[in-house]
């Protein structure tokens, strides 16, 4: 099918900057009067819920927990609040899945039930323990509102859903005590285990000390009596508390994913972690050392800006989790995303949250970073595609991309820039922020080479749209590659946070390509620049492009002509978000 293009003139834009930026909700910002409000009688006006990105039918859904795959059957844990759609009365809602994409829910895997977590049934991790045998660790709250770690494993393990969980007679199997001074409000979400060489499971453990994050290791023999260590497994000062840490390996070269244990020659290890003060979740690239049970990253920390330290995703993006898929051999990362909307928005819609489309994950050939790509199995939902041949597009044009739903699609596109056009890039004198140079220099702004991109949600007459863009720069006689979600004209109600995004993103634009993958799904804009190197996640809520009223464009709002080298586009079918057996 080819493109009923419309070329457009782009208008000089008076848009509205949104300079501040606006930090994701707190994973644990609790709403007494709210937590427990029904959501039965939610509004049946639905535009915003999704069509193929995971979310349960109503209610409150934050942290992903536990994802695993066994006897063939891909299990999601999250962190779920059956009476409201604000955080509270959190249980481990439990989902099944053949291909990552199609839903099962089934009843709550754990919720509180014993002293030990009476007070909530907070995030955790899974491990396969020997034998093929599935478990949980997971943080509960007990009694006296302290945060213990506590046990659980399959009821029947030959039953491939898994679905019933028994709980340890041990719980809690770890706990802060006076003597090992742990920070009890603050010592949380244990890791998926990992098998020494000395045969004893080891996982880490989140928490603080004053200012400085720790990942603090425990080891164990049987997985259920546990010893700390003398030593943090990592810590790093002035960082705040570090939840959901994910501790594995990946493969120097190749994109093959690996057991979480193995520890030799072809391996580097990624450590990240989930830090409250900030919001977002950052890694870090180095070595284990196994003999002394510490992680040395190649750069920390406490050795750069924390602006410099890499995160999964530069939007709302928040408490990931990743697993090993055994039977194909990959990665797959897990992250949930919040709401951009009000409380009161949310309470009348019945819910809130969402998870991220999952992710295969590896490191890039040059060893410094990590990429992530839609897993494979998404694109079994793709219809109607629509291919664009090379074109050429001017300073100041717009190109309609017609024959897909806009408002439910994939769309991947690539640029490529004249080398000897590559001198009218704007030049910057110091490197700032690149989420304020996002907010300062948006999708109105004119520079030589960008903005260009893409438009989604876009009204007719561009009264709204959420626009993802590249935007090239010269800085100390080099090209730098700003990679942009500005979501300023998102919508009209201005009760919407409508923060925009962005990171500096590693691409030779003199050799390669510039290429950007959006997945747009209603009210989420998930996009991948780079072939992965850079992800940026959006929530928004267009008043105006809404379903059948949404359309997409290819823009250029820069002086200098780009040229369009591909451009492929798909309507998405709806996923079984919540299938039945």
């Amino acid at each position: 099918m080819t493109i009923l293009s419309t070329i457009w003139l782009l208008p000089l834009f008076t848009f509205i900057y949104v300079n501040g930026v606006l930090p994701i909700e707190a994973t644990h910002h609790v709403y007494r009067e709210l937590e427990s409000l029904s959501s039965d009688e939610y509004s049946t006006n639905q535009p915003y819920r999704t069509g193929y990105h995971f979310q349960p039918p109503k209610n409150w859904i934050n942290d992903p927990n536990g994802p695993l795959i066994y006897k063939g059957v891909y299990h999601l844990f999250y962190q779920y609040n059956p009476k409201g759609a604000q955080w509270g009365n959190i249980v481990w809602a439990h989902s099944v899945s053949t291909d990552l994409i199609n839903w099962i829910p089934l009843d709550p895997a754990i919720f509180p039930s014993q002293p030990s977590d009476i007070n909530g049934c907070w995030s955790g991790s899974t491990t396969i323990l020997h034998g093929n045998k599935p478990s949980i660790l997971y943080t509960g709250i007990n009694k006296l509102n302290h945060q213990v770690q506590n046990l659980a494993y399959p009821k029947d393990f030959s039953d491939p859903f898994l679905r019933e969980w028994i709980k340890s007679p041990e719980n809690p199997v770890i706990e802060p005590t006076s003597e090992n001074k742990i920070n009890a409000s603050s010592f949380r979400d244990p890791t998926t285990g990992w098998l020494g060489k000395d045969g004893k499971w080891r996982v880490i453990v989140g928490s603080k000390r004053s200012t400085r994050g720790i990942a603090i290791l425990y080891k164990s023999k049987d997985f259920v009596k546990w010893k700390k260590s003398k030593h943090p497994l990592h810590s790093a000062k002035g960082t705040g508390m570090w939840e959901c840490p994910d501790f594995f390996p990946v493969l120097k070269n190749g994109i093959k994913g690996v057991d979480t244990s193995l520890n030799d020659d072809y391996v580097r290890h990624v450590l990240k972690v989930s830090l409250d003060d900030k919001k977002h979740d950052y890694y870090l690239i180095g070595s284990y050392d196994e003999e002394k049970d510490r992680f040395v990253p190649d750069r920390g920390f406490e050795e750069v800006e924390i602006e410099e330290v890499f995160r999964y995703d530069y939007g709302k993006y928040y408490a990931s989790k990743t697993f090993f898929d055994y039977e194909k051999n990959r990665r797959i990362l897990l992250g949930w995303v919040n709401e951009s909307s009000s409380i009161p928005d949310d309470i009348k819609k019945g819910w809130s949250g969402i998870h991220t489309i999952p992710r295969t994950i590896w490191l890039h050939e040059s060893g410094k970073q990590l990429v992530q790509w839609p897993v494979v199995e998404i694109e079994k939902l793709r219809v109607n595609h629509v291919n664009l041949p090379t074109k050429l597009l001017k300073g100041a044009e717009l190109l309609q991309i017609n024959g897909v739903t806009a408002s439910q699609a994939d769309v991947e596109i690539a640029f490529e820039v004249n080398k000897n056009t590559i001198g009218e890039a704007e030049v910057l004198e110091k490197l700032p922020d690149p989420q304020i140079l996002c907010s300062q220099k948006g999708t109105s702004v004119k520079s030589g080479l960008g903005p260009f991109g893409l438009f989604v949600f876009a009204s007719k007459g561009l009264q709204e749209f959420t626009s993802v863009f590249f935007r090239i720069f010269g800085f100390q006689n080099k090209n730098i590659v700003l990679f942009c979600s500005d979501q300023s004209r998102s919508s009209l109600n201005k009760d919407n946070d409508l923060t925009s995004y962005g990171t500096f993103i590693d691409v030779d634009v003199l050799h390669e390509k510039l290429s950007l993958r959006t997945l747009i799904d209603h009210s989420v804009v998930e996009s991948f620049g780079g072939e992965g190197k850079a992800c940026i996640t959006a929530r928004v809520y267009p008043t105006l492009a809404v379903n059948d009223k949404a359309l997409i464009y290819a823009f250029n709002n820069g002086t200098t002509d780009v040229k369009i080298t591909s451009l492929n586009a798909w309507s998405m079918k709806k996923a079984r978000l919540n299938g039945k057996l």
